[in-house]
C-alpha cells in the first residue's frame, strides 16, 4: 500500500468495545497445542542504571532478581532514540529507515495500517493478547485495536480519546504549584520533579500493575501474550517520598563528565547535544544536578517495585514454569553526559537499554550475554521460542543461539537511527556514527566506555570505518505522514486516520 495515498483504516471503535475479531490465521504452529505463554514487559526511559548492570547507585531488586532467572543482554540497543519510533519498531519488526517513522508524531497505524504487529501476529496464532499502559506511544490512534483480545486504561475515560495514556495531566498526581522546578519554564514542561505524599495506588503504572496481577490471578485455557507497559521513569519525575528518600542527595553522584566533550565532535551532533530541551548549563547554575539524578532514580526504583509485583504475581500463578519473559525499555537516558539531557541521540547513553530474556528450559539462570544485540530482534525471537513459523520481512535477528549460548559469537551489530539518514553501528567493541551530512564519529569502548575520544579523524581506523559503514542501512525512507503538522488526521471515534486534503 502507497503510503502516501489516501489513508483511510476502517475499524469499528466505541466505548464499549472491549475485542476485537479475531485476524485469520497466518501461518500454523508446529509446537504442540500448548504453547509458552509470554510475559512482554516495556518500561520507558530507562538506560542502563541497573544494579545487575553494574550501576552502583541504582535500587533495583525486582530487575536484578528477574536478570538472575535467565539471559542479561548487556550491549543491547533500540532502534531509535525516541520513544515512538522505537516502539514502532518493536511491534512491527521494521527499521525506521525503512519505515521513515522517525519521530513521535508518525503513527504506524496511520502509516502502515496493513501491517501484522508482534502482538497481532501471536493473536492470529491463538493466543489470547492482552495489553495494558504504555506498550505503543501514548498518542491517539497508535495503537491496532486488532491486535488486543482487550486493551486495559488506567484512566478508562480515556478510552474514548484513542487508548491516550495523558500520562503528565490529572488525574496522575501534580505538585502543586506546578511547574516544581526552575528549569521547567526554560525546557519544556515535563522537565520536571517532586517528590509527593500520595497514596500509592493513584499512579497510572501501579493501577497497571495491579491490573496485570488480576489477569495472572485467572484461569486461562489458551496460551497469552500479556503486555505491560510501565511508563516511569519517563518525565516528570513524580512519585511518592519514599523512593527518593531512598537516595540521600549527599550520596548522588553525577554521571561521568568532560567539559570540553563536545569539541571532537560534528556540528549535527553539538546541536543534537544541546537543544531547546536540555539547557545543562542552567542545570550546573540552579545546582539542580543532584537533584535531578535523585529523581530519576527515585522513578526507576517506583517501577522496578511495580515490575516485582507482576513478577510475585506470575511466580504465585500456575502459569510460571511455561511463560517466556521479556523486559526490555525502548531506548536510553542522558543525565547530563555530553551536555544533554533526556534523549534523541546516538551515543551509548541513549541508545543503550536493559533487555533480558528468561525462557524456561533454555535459559541457563544467571547468564550474561555482551555480544551486541538490538530491541529489533524481539518479534522474531518470540516467534522461534513460541514455535510459530517464521515471519516474513521482519528486520531483527532472532537471538535464540545466544539465549541457548550465550557467548557463542555473533555477527550482527545493533544499529539504532535518528531521523532520516543518520545512524549508529554498535558491535562488540566499537560505536560507529554516521550523519546526513557524512560526518562521522568512532569510540573504542575498551578503552573508551564515555565515548569522549573521537576517532573517527585518525587515518588509521580509515578500513575499520569503511568496514563498519557496510552495515548502514541501505534504505533511507522519506519521513512518514505526521499528525503534529496535520498531514494525517486521526478520529478516536470511529479510530480512523485519513490522509490531509490540501487546498489548491
Amino acid at each position: 500500500m502507497d503510503r502516501r495515498a489516501f489513508l483511510r483504516v476502517t475499524m469499528a471503535y466505541t466505548a464499549s468495545l472491549t475485542v476485537a475479531p479475531r485476524l485469520p490465521i497466518f501461518a500454523a504452529s508446529t509446537r504442540p497445542k500448548k504453547r509458552p505463554n509470554v510475559l512482554f514487559l516495556a518500561v520507558d526511559d530507562w538506560n542502563d542504571w541497573v544494579g545487575g548492570m553494574g550501576h552502583n547507585m541504582a535500587k533495583t531488586p525486582n530487575l536484578d532478581r528477574l536478570a538472575k532467572r535467565g539471559v542479561l543482554f548487556t550491549n543491547a540497543h533500540c532502534a531509535a532514540p525516541v520513544c515512538n519510533p522505537s516502539r514502532s519498531a518493536v511491534l512491527t519488526g521494521l527499521r525506521p529507515s525503512t519505515t521513515g517513522i522517525y519521530n513521535n508524531g508518525q503513527p504506524s497505524l496511520g502509516n502502515y495500517p496493513e501491517v501484522v504487529t508482534l502482538p497481532g501476529y501471536f493473536r492470529s496464532n491463538g493466543y489470547y493478547t492482552e495489553g495494558g499502559g504504555k506498550i505503543t506511544h501514548e498518542a491517539v490512534g497508535f495503537a491496532y485495536p486488532r491486535d488486543w483480545d482487550y486493551y486495559y486504561l488506567w484512566d478508562e475515560k480515556q478510552r474514548a480519546n484513542g487508548w491516550w495514556g495523558a500520562y503528565s495531566w490529572p488525574p496522575v498526581p501534580q505538585p502543586d504549584p506546578r511547574p516544581a522546578q526552575r528549569i521547567t519554564k526554560h525546557t519544556k514542561r515535563n522537565f520536571d520533579w517532586a517528590a509527593l505524599d500520595v497514596p500509592e495506588i493513584d499512579w497510572p503504572d501501579h493501577k497497571v500493575a495491579t491490573w496485570a496481577e488480576n489477569f495472572l490471578a485467572k484461569n486461562h485455557n489458551d496460551p497469552f501474550f500479556l503486555a505491560v507497559g510501565i511508563f516511569r521513569p519517563h518525565i516528570p519525575w513524580f512519585t511518592n517520598k519514599k523512593y527518593f528518600d531512598m537516595y540521600p542527595l549527599d550520596e548522588i553522584r553525577t554521571p561521568p563528565y568532560k567539559k570540553d566533550d563536545r569539541d571532537d565532535l560534528p556540528p549535527i551532533a553539538k546541536k543534537w547535544a544541546v537543544d531547546s530541551a536540555s539547557k545543562h548549563h542552567l542545570v550546573q547554575e540552579y545546582g539542580l544536578w543532584k537533584q535531578a539524578v535523585q529523581a530519576y532514580l527515585a522513578c526507576i526504583s517506583f517501577s522496578d517495585a511495580q515490575i516485582g509485583r507482576v513478577i510475585d504475581a506470575l511466580d504465585k500463578s500456575p502459569y510460571a514454569d511455561d511463560t517466556i519473559i521479556v523486559l526490555w525499555s525502548d531506548h536510553g537516558y542522558h543525565l547530563g553526559e555530553k551536555d544533554h539531557w533526556h534523549k534523541q541521540t546516538l551515543w551509548e547513553r541513549s541508545t543503550r537499554v536493559p533487555f533480558m530474556v528468561i525462557a524456561p528450559g533454555l535459559t541457563k539462570p544467571g547468564s550474561t550475554c555482551a555480544q551486541p544485540v538490538s530491541l529489533m530482534d524481539i518479534y522474531p525471537t518470540l516467534v522461534e521460542l513460541c514455535g510459530l513459523l517464521p515471519k516474513s520481512n521482519l528486520e531483527g535477528n532472532s537471538i535464540v543461539p545466544l539465549l541457548k549460548d550465550p557467548d557463542k559469537s555473533w555477527p550482527y551489530p545493533a544499529i539504532t537511527t535518528r531521523d532520516r539518514g543518520n545512524h549508529a553501528i554498535r558491535t562488540l567493541n566499537w560505536r560507529y556514527i554516521r550523519y546526513s551530512d557524512g560526518t562521522e564519529e568512532l569510540y573504542d569502548h575498551r578503552s573508551d566506555p564515555n565515548e569522549w575520544n573521537n576517532l573517527a579523524g585518525e587515518t588509521k581506523y580509515k578500513k575499520l570505518k569503511t568496514k563498519l559503514a557496510c552495515m548502514l542501512p541501505k534504505q533511507n525512507a522519506e519521513p512518514a505522514l505526521n499528525y503534529k503538522t496535520k498531514e494525517i488526521i486521526f478520529d478516536p471515534k470511529t479510530y480512523t486516520w485519513t490522509k490531509a486534503i490540501k487546498k489548491k
